[in-house]
């Protein structure tokens, strides 16, 4: 039931970011991220997890590239350090700002960086697009590592079985001393990890 309501939310999210773009109305997406971010500092990157059309997208797009056996476990050397994410931010701020001062265009930077998530989506782990390239994932990371309220994992339940660390689509979960910790300032506040663990060990808490 849970997975239901969740991928209804997704779906309802998706639904208006397309009718906001066929509308031209993006800056109204733009509102709603800036919204998310302040939100970020309470309860966690929950626009990554249920919001963003982009990783919506990328679900179906990562079951596509398994099956077509195209997936691949490599980071490319380049996106590393996380620097791409950063220039990939500044850049579209700057697009944004010259295609609207000198062209009279709100540029559909947002639909730009759905086609480059999903042409990465087909090629590498969905990790590697949130983490290093997408430049809405960096500032919800910046906002994130201060959530009030974040998934936590209980080190007297776990038994560090790695289930959740597989299931995380966002590569937020390590496992130390065969105890899983979460990174809140990577983790999507989904319920992928909860959905698996075998000793309900993850909750969503303070």
């Amino acid at each position: 039931m849970k997975k239901v309501i969740t991928t209804i939310i997704r779906i309802m999210f998706l639904a208006l970011f397309i009718f906001l773009v066929i509308k031209g109305k993006t800056m109204l997406w733009f509102a709603l991220f800036g919204v998310s971010l302040i939100l970020a500092l309470f309860f966690g990157r929950i626009y990554c997890g249920y919001i963003c059309p982009m990783n919506t997208i990328m679900s179906p797009v990562e079951w596509l590239s398994k099956k077509l056996k195209l997936q691949t476990n490599k980071i490319p050397k380049l996106l590393i350090s996380g620097k791409i994410a950063w220039i990939g931010l500044g850049l579209s701020i700057l697009t944004m700002l010259i295609f609207k001062k000198f062209m009279k265009i709100n540029l559909p930077i947002m639909m730009i960086w759905l086609v480059i998530s999903v042409i990465v989506s087909l090629r590498y782990k969905p990790s590697v697009f949130h983490n290093l390239i997408c430049p809405f994932g960096t500032l919800q990371r910046l906002f994130g590592k201060f959530a009030f309220f974040t998934k936590k994992v209980d080190a007297n339940s776990c038994v560090g079985c790695m289930l959740c660390k597989k299931a995380c689509p966002a590569d937020a979960i390590k496992i130390e001393n065969n105890k899983a910790i979460i990174n809140k300032s990577l983790c999507h506040q989904c319920t992928k990890c909860q959905d698996v663990c075998p000793k309900n060990a993850i909750h969503y808490k303070k």
